[in-house]
């Protein structure tokens, strides 16, 4: 079922967003990013005659009550965002009489998901080696139905909107569509808009096709090189993964961050690439300071030849220009990871370089998807969000997604 597609009127929807947002010290929202992403749904529910059933988790309560996690800090927000004032139930499993009384264009708003063990369904104090860990188990599933039956007996019909955790089988994203028909259960637009999203980076591809990987190690995104690698044109690796390839390739890399163990795996990724005909570009030279701070002494260095008590903390000036080279003309864009440590005003270069570069080639006709916290947050930064084609909201759900595996969040719903 499609969410444009529902009659809404007269119906109680329960509906899973991801309001994970931060909080200051003071239990104020600092970016309410994720509350205004969910808007649409929520208000199209409303304005079609329903009544909402808000549901979120919030931080890692690992099971336990945590004030500091509660979701009734927010309620207010949530209030202020609707436009309509909002209910707080503050036992998630006991919420029955409550959500019984919603009236059309009410809102009840759930305590955090996450201080029920059932959400998650792991055991809780017992460690895998354990021998009565496999039996645990079994019985956290158990509960784990009973927890997700007991919040679809609230509504008429479920929508999953939290793309965010869409990769997690849990019970608020994913067994509780047990409970509900194919055309009772559906994807909200955020959901909508972030599987189109990966579908126009994996399945509508237009070429040539760029992919921009960076973060610090090739261990965490090896999935999704390879993944990429029959897909990809051109493969820009960058970031602190540099000196992996680097240290591989005989170079030496000073203090900068290297994965050792991983100097064969960085060798095959270039075979790779090789035999499939993958354009991959390494950052040649970076900027090396001499202590991992924003005011550490600079100096431009081959990224192979590093001194010792250096450490590579930006991409260099050639290495911006054959990453810029790469995107230029480019059709389709993915890019997840910084190509520095951008956090430092001092060490952005590189990172913005890629950003201007993506930029130019969206403005020119591409199709460009920004993915996890970093790149998103360096998009931002640079106040380039607006110049790029999507920019996607889950960090782990895209990234697994993008390594071609099925998200259960999706899944359930039958998309």
């Amino acid at each position: 079922m499609k969410i444009k597609d529902f009659n809404f009127a007269g119906k109680k929807a329960i509906v899973r967003v991801d309001f994970n947002v931060p909080l200051d010290e003071n239990g104020v929202i600092t970016d309410d990013t994720r509350i205004r992403g969910a808007l649409p749904t929520l208000k199209h529910i409303l304005e079609g005659g329903g009544s909402l059933i808000i549901m979120s988790h919030m931080g890692k309560p690992k099971g336990k009550v945590n004030a500091k996690m509660s979701l009734g800090q927010i309620r207010e927000a949530v209030a202020k965002a609707l436009g309509v004032p909002v209910q707080f139930a503050d036992d998630c499993a006991k919420a029955k009489p409550q959500a019984d009384a919603l009236k059309a264009g009410e809102v009840l708003l759930l305590e955090n998901l996450r201080f029920y063990p059932e959400e998650e369904g792991k055991p809780v104090g017992i460690e895998k080696e354990d021998p009565a860990y496999e039996q645990a188990k079994k019985e956290m599933k158990a509960r784990q139905k009973e927890f997700a039956k007991t919040l679809a007996s609230y509504a008429d019909c479920y929508v999953n909107d939290a793309f965010g955790t869409a990769h997690r089988k849990h019970a608020s994203t994913a067994v509780i569509a047990d409970y509900f028909d194919a055309d009772h259960k559906m994807l909200g637009f955020l959901m909508e808009k972030e599987v189109e999203a990966v579908d126009n980076i994996l399945k509508n591809i237009r070429r040539p096709f760029t992919a921009i990987m960076g973060g610090s190690k090739v261990s965490t995104k090896i999935g999704i090189i390879e993944n990429l690698m029959d897909k990809v044109d051109n493969l820009i690796l960058c970031g602190g993964m540099t000196y992996t390839f680097a240290r591989a390739l005989g170079g030496h890399v000073g203090n900068s961050i290297c994965e050792e163990d991983k100097l064969d795996l960085a060798l095959n990724i270039i075979a790779q690439a090789k035999a499939k005909g993958v354009n991959l570009v390494l950052g040649t030279d970076c900027v090396a300071g001499d202590s991992f701070s924003n005011d550490a002494h600079q100096q431009v260095v081959p990224a192979n030849a590093v001194p010792e008590g250096w450490e590579g903390m930006d991409a260099g000036p050639e290495s911006r220009k054959a990453f810029a080279a790469a995107i230029d003309g480019a059709k389709t864009i993915l890019w997840n990871g910084p190509a520095g440590v951008f956090e430092f005003d001092n060490f952005t270069a590189g990172s913005r370089a890629i950003a201007e570069a993506i930029a130019k080639a969206t403005d020119e006709g591409a199709y460009s998807l920004i993915g996890g916290g970093d790149s998103v947050a360096c998009i931002n930064k640079f106040g380039l969000a607006d110049r790029v084609s999507y920019i996607s909201t889950g960090g782990g759900a895209l990234l697994e997604a993008i390594e071609g595996k099925i998200l259960p969040g999706v899944a359930a719903i039958g998309e």
